[in-house]
């Protein structure tokens, strides 16, 4: 028997008109005994129509995503709009309020902890209800992503391969119409548990993204999520408008093996000598690393393992083994 989430929402999801409100988590604790975690969500429904799920947040510390989400549930109007369109800017609230990747109650990541339990853990507990109650209201799913404090990113919209051509076709179509600086082709290593896996289980249409990184953000990365998001909620029939897209947008990047990520097998002081965006011939010099408890040692050199680009890069000054440290994707057209 299916357990009954305890997550209740304060708003409803099928009258027309804008609704902000809450996801309401009971969370007994030592500072409020019948407590809860409040997690905003914004609904706004205009009439019949497709719904759009937007998400951002899923790991605390990713924020391109975080302001975009939270500046357009003040901003959308219902007249502007045919469907609907549900905001979740910070899924894992507690991991946002505390600025951290996963979160601080139970050090669960998010975009690990999926299908969820309805009687888990807090992490695990958002999960089921996002799960069962959000996406099965869905016809498309947006889940905005960074690099978090740890890496930084080229900016780009993703997609992955999937074995139902169809709709892996109808995600690259969305993924094109967000209109990034950047497409890609996403390889995940590990994909057990993630929202992105469990998304495209249920046949929706599914787009993420990495906007950047660094735990910050930048008025033109946020811009390029502020336009993706529009640019989306227009190809999917929901928002009125004409979409922007840049002549410069929609470079096609490729992950097509493991041999994309390079890995430090060295802890230390980190110097990158390539930068993001940048081109590599396999064989460059891609980053040293410092023995960081004494001068005068030889550095551990990382070459590109294939021709490509710098997608992403450790960002921290200091690495240790098993950080990635770089990603070198292919670039496949335009």
């Amino acid at each position: 028997m299916t357990k009954k989430s305890p997550i209740t929402p304060t708003i409803p999801f099928d009258q027309d008109g804008v609704h902000h409100g809450f996801l309401k988590l009971p969370y007994s604790r030592d500072d409020s005994a019948w407590g809860a975690v409040m997690i905003p969500i914004t609904v706004i429904r205009n009439g019949n129509g497709p719904t759009a799920l937007l998400t951002g947040g899923n790991h605390g510390d990713e924020y391109e995503g975080l302001v975009s989400l939270f500046k357009l549930a003040g901003k959308l109007s219902p007249a502007e709009i045919t469907g609907r369109v549900i905001i979740l800017p910070a899924m894992n609230f507690p991991a946002f309020l505390n600025a951290s990747r996963t979160s601080p109650i139970d050090k669960g990541n998010l975009n690990r902890s999926f299908p969820g339990k309805a009687d888990g853990t807090v992490t695990q507990k958002i999960a089921d209800y996002v799960l069962r109650h959000l996406v099965p209201e869905a016809d498309i799913v947006l889940d905005l992503h960074s690099g978090g404090k740890t890496l930084d990113f080229i900016p780009f919209a993703a997609v992955h391969v999937l074995d139902d051509k169809e709709q892996e076709a109808r995600c690259v179509n969305a993924m094109k119409a967000f209109a990034a600086p950047y497409s890609m082709m996403m390889l995940e290593l590990d994909s057990v548990g993630m929202f992105d896996t469990v998304v495209e289980e249920a046949g929706k249409t599914f787009v993420t993204t990495e906007l950047g990184g660094g735990g910050s953000t930048t008025a033109e990365r946020v811009a390029i999520a502020d336009r993706g998001v529009r640019n989306l909620l227009i190809h999917a029939g929901i928002l009125t408008g004409e979409p922007d897209v840049p002549d410069d947008s929609g470079v096609m990047l490729d992950m097509p093996d493991g041999n994309c990520f390079v890995a430090s097998v060295s802890s230390g002081l980190f110097e990158p000598c390539v930068d993001l965006g940048q081109m590599v011939t396999r064989g460059d010099l891609i980053a040293r690393v410092y023995d960081a408890n004494r001068t005068g040692g030889v550095p551990t050199e990382y070459k590109a393992p294939r021709d490509g680009i710098v997608a992403c890069r450790h960002f921290p000054g200091l690495i240790k083994t098993g950080d990635c440290l770089a990603v070198i994707a292919e670039v496949v057209g335009k």
